[in-house]
């Protein structure tokens, strides 16, 4: 119990500092948020999952603590009532131990033992009053016993309880030998009349308890305590036999006589005995039938404690680990035997059960049920969930099967284009380009489509930025362009055929891009030639000129930075290698 005190101090700690991380993980929500706002959207995406699963993990461990807080209380509590209940009972009975061992002696007159008789009655009374408690406490410290995580907690309770009973054995035990005494003494005084009512009045009481009709089933602590009670009993009974025995030797002397008080003395005996031997034999039988209550209290216990250990396993199996599913079914289909058998001997210890105990098993049956129904959801919702991901995966197998058949169609296609020779005229290269756009068209649709395929893939630790092949308008003043970078390339695919899609996607798209430079080299190099065949120097000479006035540079100043040895001569080639370096007007084939 101290140890319940120190851990309710240990999740308070808990609180308090589960409160605090509070702060921080607003700030993590916060920082998130700031990333979100500067990422792309593929990494918002992972950012904002990161987000949920701390919010997530963070709820479950308030959940967690303050669950434990309210068991740690209630525990606490529990332990406070009993300490309490423990300490009031044995109070009591240290102060009657103390009354019944300065009682005075058994009285010799009649009148005397009739009253002392009388105020033993009003004790045993008071004594069955207390009983109730009793029971109630001992249950309570059996609970917390079972519910000690400590052995030095275990061995207190254990060493408080064998107190208690002590205790109230001690004083029943006395008790039930001072009745004995005094109905020994009033038998000893002649008054045989009032001993036989006497034996005859606890025989009418006891009978009605002994009765075959009377419940005695129940959870293993009530009948536990019904077989305590009925051995009380039996030690009472087995006490008053010398009595019966005495008193039958007194009859008989006095029925020696033929009076009618002599006859009608013996056929109180008579009936007597008949109760008596009654009252033994139901005694008997009722023992019979507690030791097998106890049988079935004991089986029902072992059942359900068996029961709930295997589905906290499996609940915690089924949040925390990976189990095939045909044996996460043949593993529940196995517990809904085993609840249907609880069910059953539950139902069948109801039909003979003690009043006191069919709540008890009333609510071990429900509760069982209702966890099992619990694990029997998260089975489900992981069943779910495996198909909904089966279904995923097949539809994403599927999808990324269809993209590499139109891959693969698009690349024989491409192939077959590049094999055939390039046409001599500006219209027909230009045919040929506005094909190749509508292809380009058709691949840039793609690209959401590999996209969504390929979201399941990790990304490598430095990403790239990627650019798509451009639209650009063909001129015959255009430069080749450089060379395309490379889809996808900050993917890290973890399956062969995701791995398959990526290269063969990447391939696809630099095949496209070359033959996009390569068309656009030749419609320029067309161009080049259809301007060379008309070619006419002063034209070119009055473009030139103007173009050296643009930069607001003379004529002369062009021709020293041309002659770089400063001899004052300008050979042909240095002229045409300064021309191509310089204007943007000309070309190779202007300038020859």
């Amino acid at each position: 119990m101290y140890h319940e005190y120190i851990l309710t101090l240990k999740c308070h700690t808990l609180v308090n500092e589960v409160n605090c991380y509070g702060e921080k993980k607003t700030t993590v929500e916060n920082a998130g948020s700031r990333l979100t706002e500067l990422s792309r959207k593929e990494d918002c995406d992972v950012i904002q999952n990161l987000i949920m699963t701390v919010q997530d993990r963070y709820k479950k461990l308030q959940q967690r603590t303050a669950e434990r807080g309210r068991i740690l209380e209630e525990v606490k509590k529990n332990a406070r009532q009993f300490n309490e209940s423990w300490r009031l009972l044995l109070d009591w009975m240290t102060e009657v131990e103390q009354t019944l061992d300065t009682h005075k002696e058994i009285a010799v007159s009649y009148d005397e033992i009739k009253q002392q008789l009388t105020e033993q009655k009003e004790f045993q009374k008071l004594l069955r009053s207390k009983r109730p408690m009793y029971d109630a406490t001992l249950k309570s410290g059996r609970s917390l016993h079972e519910r000690a995580q400590t052995n030095q907690d275990r061995q207190h309770l254990e060493n408080l309880l064998a107190e208690l009973k002590d205790a109230w054995d001690t004083i029943s035990g006395k008790s039930l030998e001072r009745q004995h005494k005094l109905e020994e003494a009033l038998l000893f005084s002649g008054r045989f009349t009032d001993a036989l009512q006497a034996l005859n009045d606890w025989l009418y009481r006891a009978e009605p308890q002994l009765a075959e009709d009377v419940p005695v089933g129940g959870d293993k602590d009530m009948v536990s305590n019904l077989i305590e009670k009925h051995k009380a009993f039996q030690k009472e009974l087995g006490k008053r036999a010398g009595c019966i025995r005495t008193l039958k030797r007194s009859v008989r002397d006095l029925t020696r006589s033929s009076t009618a008080d002599a006859h009608w003395l013996q056929e109180q005996m008579d009936e007597l005995e008949s109760r008596w031997e009654a009252v033994c034999k139901l005694s008997v039988t009722k023992q019979d039938r507690l030791e097998a209550a106890l049988q079935q209290a004991e089986k029902f216990d072992g059942l359900v404690h068996t029961f709930m250990e295997r589905l906290t396993e499996a609940e915690r199996v089924l949040k925390y680990g990976v189990i095939p599913e045909e044996e996460e079914g043949f593993a529940l289909q196995a517990q809904e035997m085993e609840l249907e058998n609880i069910r059953c001997l539950g139902e069948e210890i109801l039909s003979s059960c003690h009043p006191d105990s069919i709540i008890t098993l009333k609510s071990w049956i429900s509760v069982t049920k209702t966890r099992y129904e619990e694990v029997q959801t998260w089975a489900l919702q992981q069943g779910q969930k495996i198909q909904s991901g089966v279904a995923a995966l097949e539809a994403e197998k599927e999808e990324v099967q269809r993209l590499l058949d139109w891959i693969a169609s698009a690349e024989e296609a491409l192939n077959l284009r590049e094999q055939e020779p390039l046409p001599e005229t500006i219209a027909q290269n230009q045919e040929l380009i506005e094909q190749h756009m509508v292809f380009m068209e058709e691949l840039n649709k793609k690209v959401p489509e590999v996209e969504h395929a390929t979201k399941s893939c990790k990304h490598k630790s430095i990403s790239k930025q990627q650019a798509s092949p451009s639209k650009r308008p063909l001129t015959s003043k255009s430069k080749i362009q450089p060379a395309a970078h490379v889809p996808l390339e900050h993917l890290d695919p973890q399956t062969p055929q995701l791995s398959q899609l990526v290269s063969h996607w990447q391939k696809l798209w630099l095949l496209t891009a070359a033959r996009q430079n390569r068309l656009e080299q030749h419609q320029q190099a067309l161009k080049e030639m259809e301007e060379f065949a008309n070619f006419d120097f002063n034209v070119w000479r009055k473009r030139y000129i103007q173009w050296i006035s643009h930069l607001k540079s003379r004529i002369l100043d062009v021709f020293r930075s041309i002659d770089r040895d400063q001899d004052g001569r300008i050979s042909h080639k240095e002229f045409i290698d300064s021309v191509l370096a310089s204007s943007k007007a000309c070309s190779l084939f202007s300038v020859l």
